[in-house]
């Protein structure tokens, strides 16, 4: 091998390498923020100057401005950086307003809902709901394996 050792192989990329770069975040709860990593901690805290959130449904997407934003490490799934010379988006995409965005995202969710609930109607959820209220005669000793709570879609 040229110039690297068999340990740097193995090494993991570094935050380093995104900092003064525009770098783009995927976080837990699936949301997408987009801005110019500016600091990191080794807990993988970071900060993002002009951050924005990039909320995308179908062939639409909305920014969200956010400013100066700081995203906890635990929070973080994925980075990479962006391509500047690249487009950022395909040419169908269609930006949208906030609110037409969200009534998009409104949607989406009662459609995903409606879709687990065909799913499972097969299961009887008023028999859950029963059973989930059933408590076993060693609930006052030891709640914490005794208790049942019920399942709502």
């Amino acid at each position: 091998m040229s110039g690297a050792s068999i340990e740097d192989v193995y090494l993991p990329p570094s935050l380093a390498s995104y900092l003064d770069k525009k770098a783009v975040l995927q976080l837990r709860d699936d949301r997408k923020l987009i801005g110019v990593l500016r600091s990191f901690d080794q807990f993988a805290n970071v900060v993002m100057e002009g951050a924005y959130e990039r909320i995308i449904v179908g062939d639409h997407y909305c920014d969200l401005q956010l400013g100066l934003y700081v995203v906890r490490g635990e929070n973080v799934v994925l980075t990479g950086e962006l391509d500047l010379e690249r487009e950022e988006l395909p040419q169908h995409m269609t930006r949208v307003s906030e609110a037409e965005i969200t009534r998009a995202q409104k949607a989406e969710r009662e459609v995903v809902q409606r879709s687990i609930r065909k799913r499972l109607e097969f299961l009887d959820f008023d028999k859950l709901r029963v059973a989930s209220s059933y408590t076993c005669s060693h609930a006052q000793s030891h709640p914490q394996f005794c208790s049942f709570s019920p399942i709502v879609l």
